[in-house]
């Protein structure tokens, strides 16, 4: 199993710990093989479950997104930010990411204003920020603003024991 981290607040993750000593009953069950609680650089192959946290917002997060796709057999969108775009995607009737770096690096500096261009400073971002099924499939939606910690035991537990999680009247948004 692993988790990811697109464009999002990172609540998702924090319910995920929320689990508690729940987090060693699903230890026994999975490997966790790549997080952002982890110190792992590069998402591994042949990953049977992903959790992704965010929106995708930017050029990283739509080369992680379809690379996590590409070596996962079942991805989660989890939380609003990845089923909706949700706050990440405010920025959208903007109509392009222009205003927001103006605003920030431009109108709102005193010293040195100026967009950084040059790379690994700041990704270069989307002009839309996408939820995540709009750029990859996929294969289950987990929404809430975080979704609740009985909620992911819930979902990762029945996958793991190779059951489809009945969702019915369990999901909510916000």
């Amino acid at each position: 199993m692993a988790t990811a981290w697109l464009g999002g607040c990172s609540g998702c993750h924090m319910s995920f710990l929320d689990m508690d000593e729940r987090l060693l009953e699903l230890a026994s069950r999975v490997d966790l093989v790549f997080s952002p609680v982890m110190d792992v650089k590069e998402f591994p192959e042949n990953v049977d479950l992903a959790l992704v946290e965010g929106a995708v917002a930017n050029q990283d997060h739509l080369h992680h997104i379809k690379l996590i796709r590409a070596r996962s057999r079942l991805l989660i969108s989890f939380g609003d930010c990845a089923v909706t775009g949700n706050v990440t995607a405010m920025r959208n009737p903007l109509g392009s990411a222009e205003p927001v770096l103006q605003r920030v690096y431009l109108e709102g500096v005193d010293l040195k204003p100026g967009i950084p261009h040059e790379p690994g400073i700041v990704p270069p971002l989307l002009n839309r920020v996408r939820p995540v099924h709009e750029v990859v499939p996929v294969d289950f939606f987990l929404p809430g603003c975080p979704p609740s910690a009985d909620l992911i035991f819930f979902v990762l537990t029945e996958l793991a024991e190779g059951r489809t999680p009945d969702l019915a009247g369990k999901l909510k948004y916000g």
